[in-house]
């Protein structure tokens, strides 16, 4: 993200205001310009964030970005929580994430296979394994380690059973 973006000063007044409700946040978006822009505020919290927290957080957000800047007057305001299926994009994402399955898109196909799903296993410098399964002679399922370095994964999202 462009450190001096409308995202980043408003992830620079949100920040105190979250921890000051018990939220990280977890990623800002603004999308459009002038009075048509939309900001994006994801929060997450320990043991889940309801929608009480995200009141709280953009009515304190809202009058605090009207006194901080006023180029943000008009602008439309929403905060959430990123969602079950949103992708992993920080480290502290997949950190979280670990022990749990997900889908990794590649920029190049492992085995044949340009998405992998399987149990995120550990997230390191180098980037994440995978536990994934596949069927031996005797059909029975084997788990199998696959490291993939940051570089490789486009994307990687939650694998939820709906």
């Amino acid at each position: 993200m462009n450190t001096n973006g409308p995202g980043s000063r408003v992830q620079h007044v949100a920040e105190p205001l979250a921890r000051a409700l018990q939220l990280e946040i977890a990623e800002v978006e603004c999308q459009g310009k002038g009075s048509g822009t939309i900001i994006r505020v994801f929060v997450r919290k320990e043991g889940g964030v309801g929608i009480q927290d995200c009141e709280r957080l953009h009515h304190s957000l809202s009058r605090a970005l009207d006194v901080v800047d006023p180029g943000f007057r008009g602008c439309r305001l929403e905060v959430s929580s990123p969602g079950l299926d949103r992708p992993l994009k920080q480290r502290k994402d997949y950190q979280q994430a670990v022990g749990q399955n997900i889908r990794v898109k590649l920029h190049q196909p492992v085995d044949g296979n340009w998405v992998l799903t399987g149990r995120l296993a550990e997230v390191n410098d180098q980037g994440v394994t995978l536990q994934v399964g596949r069927s031996s002679r005797t059909r029975a399922r084997i788990r199998e380690d696959v490291a993939l370095p940051w570089e490789t994964i486009v994307q990687t999202k939650r694998d939820i059973d709906w």
